[in-house]
């Protein structure tokens, strides 16, 4: 089974980055498992996803200067790789790294994610540590003329034989623990070698890597590549090697942000397929920025979580939840569990964007067999304004529009009539809002 075999539809569930930053512990981890067991599952979201940094033993201690601290106190074992740390995943201590953890998660009926860096611990390289079932030592594999310029923890890997054991063996003990989801980051895009520098980006040749280890593994590890922006002219590349990629940097509540998201959603445009999903980065809503030091409410409107859900799921961009679950009101759980709104992610349906300017978007989403249609009205600017388009404008540019509908709803509102797609659609929106109407 290839690698786009192992995300039917694009990846729903949490990630740990945006309220714990570097410092999350196991009973944090489980703490939202189990909400997003009781709370979310039932519409979707399944990943429970740990970010960066989960082997530091020192991590957060000395944030006033460092987000990663330079040669900081990493959990590592005899074979140069990577540990959870004991002291903030005890189930960790016996050397079974996320085995228990992932057995925790696992019994919620959910899957469980890791967040790696691309490359190899410089500090195992130092020490020459050997390549568990090899003859092949760290040092070798590691290649010190590639490192990533915001996190200090890494070398990158050679494209050789003992890069490639390297890669494989540690493909393997993830696989061993139960990971279900990797997010690798410094890989998809690097500010330190754009294209044309004179030392080739080595991101590239480690996602091929370890999209081999994966399918040698033999289990099914979905692999999503950050940061972004990914570049669009390699977009093959991406569907080849991986089932996610970031188009962004790192998204935060922002506005201008998200407004900007919209251009970026055109560059990849009708480039989303079954296993292959480009990657609008994570859903910064409710309470944030806890590991950052500086706690705090999301600062996006009612009116942007409406218009950034939205997006997010008639793009068809994975939805990765960046808040603290068990703070969630029950109003910021209605945002994420709209069924309406949710029923774009079962994998069966596709979204193009008909229209944009800087003042509007216009986005559509139609299921595979032509039995319904979603349309999204977006007010890009600071007023209240009507926004329309034609029937005929959409059925032009886009695919499988059902020939005619019995109901209409509007997807926000809850409100509901009976009839066809009309021949010109409209709706006054908010401010920075979306209206989006199912015809089915």
């Amino acid at each position: 089974m290839g690698i786009n075999e192992f995300a039917k539809r694009a990846p729903m569930g949490w990630n740990s980055y945006d309220y714990y930053d570097t410092t999350v512990t196991e009973e944090e981890i489980k703490a939202n498992a189990r909400y997003m067991a009781e709370n979310l599952k039932d519409f979707g979201y399944d990943y429970v996803v740990i970010d960066i940094e989960w082997y530091s033993n020192d991590a957060g201690s000395r944030r006033h200067e460092y987000q990663y601290i330079p040669f900081g106190d990493d959990e590592l074992d005899g074979y140069g790789r990577l540990q959870p740390s004991p002291k903030r995943f005890p189930s960790s201590a016996d050397g079974s790294g996320f085995k228990s953890l992932a057995d925790y998660v696992h019994s919620l009926g959910l899957k469980f994610g890791i967040h790696i860096m691309r490359g190899i611990s410089r500090q195992a390289a130092h020490n020459r540590c050997p390549i568990h079932g090899s003859s092949f030592t760290c040092d070798q594999a590691a290649d010190a003329w590639s490192i990533c310029g915001w996190n200090p923890d890494m070398y990158g890997v050679r494209n050789n034989e003992a890069g490639q054991a390297y890669y494989d063996d540690l493909i393997a003990m993830y696989a061993e623990w139960g990971v279900d989801f990797i997010k690798c980051d410094d890989i998809c895009d690097s500010f330190m070698y754009p294209d044309g520098h004179r030392i080739v980006f080595s991101g590239y040749e480690e996602t091929k890597m370890i999209h081999r280890a994966i399918e040698k593994s033999g289990r099914e590890i979905v692999l999503s590549l950050s940061p972004g922006p990914a570049h669009v002219d390699r977009d093959f590349f991406y569907e080849e090697n991986a089932n996610m990629w970031r188009i962004t940097d790192d998204f935060w509540d922002d506005w201008r942000l998200l407004k900007e998201m919209f251009w970026r959603c055109e560059t990849w445009n009708g480039r989303v397929s079954k296993g292959n999903y480009p990657d609008c980065d994570m859903l910064p809503l409710g309470h944030l920025g806890h590991g950052f030091g500086n706690e705090r409410i999301s600062n996006f409107s009612d009116d942007e979580i409406r218009t950034m859900m939205s997006l997010w799921c008639l793009f068809g961009s994975p939805l990765m939840i960046g808040a603290e679950l068990t703070k969630l009101t029950d109003k910021e759980l209605s945002f994420l569990t709209n069924k309406d709104l949710l029923a774009v992610m079962d994998g069966d349906h596709r979204g193009l964007q008909v229209y944009r300017d800087d003042e509007k978007a216009i986005w559509v989403n139609t299921d595979e067999k032509g039995t319904e249609c979603f349309v999204g009205l977006f007010n890009l600017t600071d007023e209240e304004r009507e926004i329309e388009c034609s029937k005929d404008s959409i059925g032009v540019k886009a695919y499988n529009m059902p020939s005619a509908t019995e109901m209409i709803k509007d997807v926000w509102n809850g409100t509901e009539s009976e009839g066809n797609i009309p021949e010109v659609i409209k709706a006054t929106v908010p401010a920075h809002g979306t209206v989006v109407y199912r015809f089915y």
